[in-house]
């Protein structure tokens, strides 16, 4: 294999250990690829078999290891981290960046897309656009897998939307602090691996998020309630730092572009699979799962209307690209 990277798309250790290889003939090098979520998420495992699948397939030329968890960089610092160089390839929620761009938000967007079908249509439709704005801002996407569909987590029966008056809610983006305030919640900006700390001493009350992010905190140790309100599916992507990548040769391109579709439809099967498993072992801990009231899903849509419509205002024409090219999946 031809040599695969400038020193010029590397930096700090990274460049300092290529420069040793060069002297020695060894190409070999080490990626470090931040995860934010724990190392038993299908996610982290996701990754962590897409790193192997790069590692195994450039003959070790390319080392990738994954830090789940948030241990090496927590995960508001990760895309940072990417477009920065501080790690060459990381993994980050997408509508987590609605703050860098409107266009990330169309992912949390409730009821747009409520099903793994439509999930992954508005991901088809969203893509092209979403590729540009992640390049203008140095770094290009890999893949990305959905997480299964939203439910609301609540320390109290919820039967309408005014019934979360006043709770605690963990926001972790904009779409979702946006809709605590429609809702009449407070919105409390919580990390992923932060969640079990917030909820056991009263920071937040309630969140929407997946069977899977609960399964893994235990959250049936502080809240009792999972109502399956299928608000939408988000989805993490994984990016690598944009120097970085035109550093490469077209041969290691390649590879890492097979192996990332590889984990892409390894992830979304394996988030189909665990869907309903995840709501399974969670009524097993003795937790109420059941669907909305009328009223409530009705509250919801209504909501959904209204962040759409904002939303769109505030996107533009990326955003009227976007729903146009989904309403003809």
């Amino acid at each position: 294999m031809t040599k695969m990277v400038t020193l010029r798309a590397l930096t700090g250790a990274t460049a300092i250990a290529l420069g040793a290889g060069l002297a020695t003939g060894a190409a070999a090098e080490k990626w470090d690829m931040p995860l934010a979520y724990p190392a038993t998420n299908y996610h982290s495992e996701t990754a962590a078999g897409f790193a192997k699948g790069v590692t195994e397939a450039t003959g070790g030329e390319i080392e990738i290891v994954t830090h789940p968890g948030g241990s090496l960089f927590k995960g508001d610092e990760i895309f940072r981290a990417v477009r920065t160089g501080q790690a060459p390839v990381g993994e980050r929620l997408i509508s987590a960046l609605s703050n860098e761009d409107p266009v990330f938000g169309v992912d949390a967007l409730p009821f747009l897309a409520t099903s793994f079908d439509e999930a992954w249509d508005l991901y088809q439709a969203s893509k092209p656009t979403m590729e540009k704005v992640l390049e203008d801002k140095g770094v290009k996407l890999l893949y990305a897998v959905a997480w299964p569909p939203q439910g609301l987590y609540t320390t109290k029966p919820v039967t309408k939307v005014s019934d979360m008056d006043g709770v605690k809610f963990r926001a972790y983006n904009a779409a979702t602090t946006r809709l605590a305030e429609l809702m009449g919640a407070v919105p409390t900006k919580i990390e992923a691996a932060e969640l079990g700390q917030a909820f056991a001493t009263g920071v937040a009350e309630s969140m929407i998020s997946s069977g899977s992010t609960g399964y893994d905190m235990k959250i049936w140790e502080y809240v009792k309630y999972w109502y399956d309100t299928q608000a939408w599916l988000p989805k993490n992507m994984v990016i690598i730092n944009l120097e970085t990548w035109n550093g490469l040769d077209e041969e290691t391109r390649t590879i890492i572009m097979e192996e990332a579709g590889k984990a892409e439809e390894a992830g979304w099967a394996k988030a189909r699979e665990l869907s309903d498993w995840y709501k399974q072992e969670l009524a097993k801990e003795g937790m109420t799962i059941e669907p909305p009231s009328e009223e409530l899903a009705a509250g919801f849509k209504e909501i959904g209307g209204t962040m759409t419509e904002e939303w769109l205002a505030e996107a533009g024409p990326n955003g009227t690209e976007v729903i146009e090219a989904y309403k003809k999946m």
